[in-house]
């Protein structure tokens, strides 16, 4: 097996048992992403413990690429700070810009790196953003609810 057909089956195994798929409580924000071109779409929910990612939720449809590119996205936020997981979205769409030329750092991106094939398909290209975009979304927004909470908090004392 070659190394693009590892890929396939690495972005096939996602969609086919997509990892963190199901809308969970409790969150701090929840997003829904539509990508005009094909349709695909996903709503996604963001809870944060603090500055760490507890818990990315999501439901979505559309193609094996989006609904694997969200599967992929969820298992490696989870656990980590806000700080890190904006970076592992940057080095995403950095490699998804690329048009397949990119170098990823696989101790980083793990199951992400197969979607580096994608990148030389700009049509594809929306698809595997879609779930990241949305997290990114999710997070900002989930940020600004913590510093709403904390403001009126200090407004109560």
């Amino acid at each position: 097996m070659d190394v693009e057909e590892m890929y396939q089956e690495i972005i096939l195994d996602h969609y086919r048992a997509k990892h963190f798929s199901g809308l969970r409580d409790p969150y701090e924000a929840e997003v829904h992403h539509v990508n005009p071109s094909c349709g695909d779409e996903v709503t996604l929910r963001v809870h944060l413990d603090g500055t760490t990612i507890s818990d990315v939720s999501y439901d979505g449809a559309g193609c094996s690429i989006s609904q694997a590119s969200t599967s992929v996205m969820a298992g490696l936020v989870r656990d980590k700070t806000v700080e890190q997981t904006l970076a592992l979205h940057d080095e995403f769409l950095e490699m998804m810009q690329s048009q397949g030329n990119a170098q990823p750092d696989e101790d980083d991106l793990e199951d992400g790196i197969a979607f580096l094939g994608v990148a030389k398909f700009p049509a594809r290209v929306k698809c595997a953003l879609l779930g990241w975009s949305a997290f990114k979304d999710a997070v900002i927004r989930a940020q600004g609810a913590e510093s709403d909470a904390a403001t009126t908090d200090q407004k109560v004392k």
